[in-house]
């Protein structure tokens, strides 16, 4: 007697199509994850080299148009207010709009950590999901670190050295089962060393930090400092500018706070960051800050920024981070 897949060559069809569709499944429940390679690297991305160059060119023609705005609202640096005053002629715009976040991360954007305040958007953080000595500095805690928590419970390798100089310790949203990837010093980031014995809060610079810690890169920097943005990493860029050295991380994420500047420095500041290989993806107005700040103005700002000089995982392949191992 012929077969049932004799008589029905459609059940045959069908059988070979659940197979198959069985043994994909399987395979991807087993796969790597995107972009990963098994040795714990980024596999190859043959097309990366050219989303980051038309990332490029779209932030070049935006750096030409906000000239133009300067021109029209200036016509120089000096004559542009942050917040132009609720009087005639009213100019349509604030200083957050000459600098809006042009760059296209060319992998997966995300926020980690909480929702409103603490929380910071990453670009590709699937590349460094598995790197095994992936390292990520948390400069200003304060009390919430759903940030580094969620640092820790989507990477495998990545450990966190956080530094807060108000606090002493991170925040309870590190588990204990996290605390062996979490390292924590009540100091402070800042353009020039000051932690000696008569220094009340210790201030370390981000080279000496990452000298005791046995670093050489940093793959995210996290950087909420109140103010002292500014200074620090003024100091910090022009060490490796002129030095003509790539910036030793390969993402920033930054609060900026523009309280006691201009628009003509707050320019010159940003262009700095710029000339540095600095590009934001993303930014945010800080709106729990404005809620309780109604008669004032909005003077903070979230900015993620991607460093497309030198090495790292996010524009390609990234040196080792370690050195040696972490000082206590």
């Amino acid at each position: 007697m012929p077969s049932i897949f004799q008589r029905h060559p459609r059940y045959s069809l069908f059988t070979g199509f659940v197979l198959l569709a069985t043994f994909l499944l399987l395979a991807s429940q087993h796969a790597p994850p995107p972009g990963f390679s098994g040795a714990g690297g980024p596999v190859a991305d043959p097309f990366l080299k050219n989303r980051l160059a038309t990332s490029e060119r779209i932030y070049q023609k935006l750096l030409t148009d906000r000239k133009g705005l300067i021109k029209k609202f200036g016509p120089t640096p000096d004559k542009i207010s942050l917040f132009p005053p609720d009087v005639e002629p009213w100019p349509p715009y604030t200083v957050w709009d000459f600098f809006p976040a042009a760059f296209n991360c060319p992998h997966e954007i995300e926020r980690i950590g909480a929702l409103g305040d603490g929380g910071k958007w990453v670009c590709g953080l699937s590349r460094v999901q598995h790197k095994p000595d992936c390292v990520v500095y948390s400069i200003g805690i304060n009390h919430e670190s759903s940030f580094e928590a969620g640092i820790l419970s989507r990477t495998s390798g990545c450990q966190i050295w956080g530094y807060d100089f108000s606090v002493q310790k991170f925040g309870p949203e590190i588990s204990s089962t996290m605390g062996h990837r979490a390292h924590f010093k009540p100091w402070g980031l800042a353009g020039v060393n000051a932690h000696g014995p008569n220094d009340e809060n210790k201030m370390y610079t981000l080279a000496s930090l990452m000298q005791l810690n046995g670093h050489t890169h940093i793959d995210i920097l996290k950087i909420d400092i109140e103010g002292w943005e500014f200074e620090t990493l003024s100091a910090l860029l022009k060490t490796y500018v002129d030095a003509g050295q790539p910036l030793p991380f390969g993402q920033l994420q930054l609060e900026i706070h523009i309280w006691s500047k201009n628009f003509a420095q707050y320019l010159q500041w940003w262009e700095m960051l710029e000339d540095a290989g600095l590009r934001p993806f993303w930014t945010e107005p800080n709106l729990v800050y404005q809620n309780y700040n109604k008669g004032g103005t909005s003077d903070l700002a979230e900015y993620s920024f991607l460093n497309i000089k030198g090495a790292n995982e996010f524009i390609g392949t990234a040196p080792r981070s370690v050195r040696h191992g972490p000082r206590d």
